[in-house]
């Protein structure tokens, strides 16, 4: 059991468990490694996606070009994690321009960006984008906000030791005035990819060759990314990704014949959900979907850090078995077809990918993530599948294998293991 630290400041007090992978994982709602340090200061703050008919208008144009990518604001961080400064590495706090999967349009989206220490080798540093876990879908839950980026900082480290400079994306609306659109697959994907483009003009010894990594809500991302990376991500050379327990296609949650038995994670990601099908659907609002203690105590299901997060134990206890109800057949008709629009796969991906799933999974069920794989697969995709067996919900275990695997992809190591014929 993981213990997550709601911050060492006055007001940021209390204890709460972390059980990812068991069925008490609900308290923390899929937040990988979620143990928060003190917020670092706040600073100041071409492909162009096609907006679904029903999109509302874009406020700016989206990017193109030289624009994708492009820094509005960078901050070099001087209160960092131990083990980057342990590194001699450097961090910047970055907003860089991107593309909203929302409405089409441009957008503000803020993140990370780690140096290694030294001379880049021949043909740059090597850059990996990583997508990280649900935090939150507020704005005091965007990890560039802290030191240990809430918890993703262990992603970082590693492939800083094997010289890579690493942009961890906060993704659209966490750190800015914009709404978090929760699980929307062409926003995380842009936002995976401009990343990459924006880590590049923040360490001009960066390469083009670039990989990604993701847990959970970041390993949709990261998988959104690799089949985007070959039209949106032009003049970049994407290697592949991993992804470890990624919200691939989690539209199995609402079936058809209606809603069965969830589990007490899957009722307590539905905030979340409902919070970003909401993003695209205004019409609707969170009682269509939610009733009782879930509804009640949506914002302390919701918090990422504070007073608030300190009562995940007791609000996930007081979910009730039909707290998660929509209100009417149009209602669940409605979050139905979003979940099913922001299913993955949805193209052909651009490399090779790595997909990790743990049998002891209760949140995105393993059969979820095996249907989606074989439907890739079934397209033509080359996807290192993985099951193991002793292993929950983002499961920390996985991270090294993550990071092995895209190691391996920068050495150019051998050919990258397609396993698609064992996919369950």
């Amino acid at each position: 059991m993981n213990v997550c630290r709601i911050g060492s400041t006055p007001g940021l007090r209390g204890r709460v468990p972390v059980l990812l992978g068991s069925a008490l994982a609900a308290s923390t709602l899929m937040l990988s490694g979620c143990a928060s340090s003190d917020p670092a200061p706040t600073p100041g703050s071409d492909a162009t996606t096609e907006a679904a008919p029903d999109s509302p208008a874009p406020r700016s144009p989206a990017p193109t070009g030289d624009e994708r990518g492009s820094l509005v604001a960078d901050i070099l961080l001087g209160q960092v994690d131990q083990a980057v400064t342990n590194l001699g590495a450097t961090a910047h706090r970055i907003t860089y321009r991107s593309t909203s999967g929302v409405d089409g349009g441009g957008v503000d989206v803020t993140g990370t960006v780690f140096v290694p220490a030294g001379t880049p080798p021949e043909g740059g540093w090597p850059v990996v984008s990583v997508g990280h876990g649900t935090t939150g879908v507020t704005d005091e839950c965007a990890p560039s906000l802290y030191p240990n980026l809430l918890g993703s900082i262990g992603l970082v480290t590693p492939m800083l030791e094997r010289g890579a400079v690493v942009a961890v994306t906060d993704y659209q609306g966490l750190g800015t005035d914009d709404p978090h659109p929760y699980l929307n697959a062409p926003s995380a994907g842009h936002d995976i990819i401009d990343a990459v483009r924006a880590a590049r003009n923040v360490a001009p010894g960066s390469g083009t060759r670039w990989a990604a990594l993701g847990v959970s809500q970041g390993g949709q991302a990261t998988w959104a990314a690799a089949e985007m990376a070959s039209e949106y991500g032009d003049g970049l050379e994407f290697l592949g990704s991993a992804n470890l327990s990624p919200a691939a296609d989690i539209s199995p949650i609402a079936p058809e014949s209606g809603l069965g038995q969830l589990t007490l994670p899957q009722k307590a990601i539905m905030p979340f959900v409902v919070e970003g099908f909401l993003v695209d659907h205004p019409e609707y609002t969170d009682a269509d979907f939610l009733s009782g203690g879930l509804l009640e105590n949506k914002d302390v299901l919701l918090a990422c850090t504070g007073p608030l997060a300190a009562g995940k134990l007791t609000a996930a206890g007081s979910i009730g078995p039909d707290d998660v109800r929509p209100s009417s057949p149009e209602a669940y008709a409605a979050i139905r077809e979003w979940l099913s629009d922001n299913a993955l796969p949805q193209g052909r991906a651009a490399a090779p990918m790595m997909v990790l799933v743990g049998s002891r999974d209760d949140l995105i069920l393993p059969q979820w993530t095996e249907e989606a794989s074989r439907r890739a697969c079934a397209q033509g995709d080359v996807i290192d599948y993985r099951v193991r067996a002793d292993q929950g919900h983002a499961d920390s275990a996985a991270n090294i294998e993550g990071i092995d695997w895209i190691t391996q992809r920068f050495a150019g190591t051998g050919q990258p293991t397609n396993t698609c014929d064992q996919v369950p």
